[in-house]
């Protein structure tokens, strides 16, 4: 679903303009910040530890790992570097997503995707190891610094789309110290400018007044409705190659909530059903929400809504606070009809993320080639080029602007989801998605 704000989207669509509109509300004292910023050690904002699995480990045992956000996949043996790379939530829905919609898939376009035909190979033996989904996703690159980096090599890092980043430990050791996530950096900024009037004086400007990179990208917002399937929001989060995407009111446009590659990893992974997939999404969405309030009374619901007109310390303070990675940007001249609640008000316009906020900190530090867009616009592309090719097979209904990634072939219509029966263990082994001998299975025509 593509969203757009014709009055807002006008001379907003490259990286340049972005930089255009942040020097234009710096100061003299932006120097200073960037001297700051040198003079601190990217090993002080670690985060979280590194957890490292074989990379022989089945997917299975990868997602009863509990807690961990993401985890460090080791190397296949008789190489030198320690790990192949990281494997998270992304990783998860991509997994699930190719697993779901194996049978849509023409077998010349599995074969000329060689991560899924790997894993379609591995399927046929009944063992899919970790390192085969290791960034299935294209958005969980293995990326390190080292041990005396600062915040400017992190700002040159995440500006790229990253979303971790490893640190070496003090040479000649080979070993890492932790992980730095790009929301650990954002805080940090945050803190900075509490600290330094100057920058949150910068902070104070509006989202529109900064030209933010991604504020109306490509004029479009990745979306669904409220009555699409779990599987629908699941597939379109994997073509696009984002971590969420908004739920808006099939009528009116206007935001209702926001599903995560996290709510699936969280709610479909554990399911002894693969109902779930067929879910209608306010079914499932209210199934997140019910655990909140539960313990202290507080309804914890985020709301994942900003305005072009909103400051950028106002917006960070949300990210920060609801944990998200990007927040939906809603055209504030528009009226909703009264039956909606003032949260979900407004026409979506655009995003502003977590990359965008670090990549405009980027270039006020003068970090050449700040462009946070090249990778999606790298997987549009091949998505355009590989459906162009294609004929007879159905568009999704839902996607306007499309991108790719390798778990993301051009699908066909959702397939039906049929319920099974038998183990009950809670991982996604009980799935009939996962059932791995159905893989081998003659292609049903139809």
């Amino acid at each position: 679903m593509s969203l757009r704000s014709p009055r807002l989207s006008a001379g907003r669509e490259s990286p340049s303009a972005s930089s255009t509109f942040a020097s234009a509300v710096l100061g003299p004292e932006s120097e200073e910040w960037v001297k700051q910023w040198s003079s601190v050690n990217a090993r002080d904002l670690i985060d979280s530890r590194i957890v490292a699995v074989e990379a022989d480990t089945s997917v299975e045992d990868a997602c009863d790992a509990k807690d961990i956000p993401c985890l460090a996949v080791r190397a296949l043996p008789g190489t030198s570097y320690p790990f192949v790379g990281l494997f998270d939530f992304s990783d998860v829905n991509a997994f699930l997503t190719l697993a779901a919609t194996r049978h849509t898939i023409p077998p010349h376009e599995l074969k000329a995707n060689a991560s899924a035909d790997q894993i379609m190979s591995a399927a046929r033996s009944g063992h899919v190891p970790v390192h085969l989904v290791s960034n299935l996703s294209e958005k969980n690159f293995l990326e390190t610094v080292h041990y005396d980096a600062t915040i400017i090599s992190l700002l040159a890092t995440f500006a790229r789309g990253t979303h971790r980043v490893l640190v070496h430990s003090l040479p000649p050791s080979n070993d890492f110290l932790g992980m730095v996530s790009d929301r650990s950096l954002l805080s940090w900024f945050f803190a900075y400018a509490e600290r330094t009037s100057s920058f949150r004086s910068y902070l104070d400007n509006s989202l529109y007044a900064l030209g933010l990179p991604s504020l109306h990208i490509h004029s479009s917002v990745v979306a669904t409705t409220g009555t699409a399937q779990v599987l629908d929001a699941m597939r379109l989060m994997s073509e696009q190659g984002v971590s969420s995407i908004a739920v808006t009111d099939e009528e009116h446009g206007t935001l209702l909530s926001v599903v995560s590659v996290t709510d699936v990893g969280k709610m479909v992974v554990p399911s002894e059903s693969n109902q779930i997939l067929s879910a209608p999404l306010h079914q499932f969405i209210a199934q997140i929400r019910a655990p909140d309030g539960s313990t202290d009374g507080v309804d914890k619901y985020p709301i994942y809504l900003v305005f072009p007109t909103t400051k950028l310390s106002f917006a960070i303070q949300k990210l920060l606070a609801t944990n998200a990675h990007r927040l939906f940007v809603t055209d504030n001249d528009y009226l909703p009809p009264a039956a909606y609640p003032v949260s979900s008000t407004g026409s979506l316009c655009g995003i502003v993320s977590i990359v965008d906020i670090l990549s405009l900190f980027a270039i006020i530090a003068n970090i050449p080639d700040v462009d946070p867009t090249k990778r999606m616009r790298q997987r549009r592309a091949s998505s355009s080029s590989s459906q162009s090719s294609r004929s007879g097979l159905a568009s999704h209904d839902f996607t306007r602007s499309r991108s790719s990634s390798r778990a993301s072939l051009p699908l066909s219509a959702s397939p039906r989801i049929v319920a099974t029966s038998g183990d009950t263990r809670s991982s996604i082994s009980n799935l009939d998605t996962f059932q791995w001998s159905e893989l081998v299975s003659p292609r049903k025509t139809e």
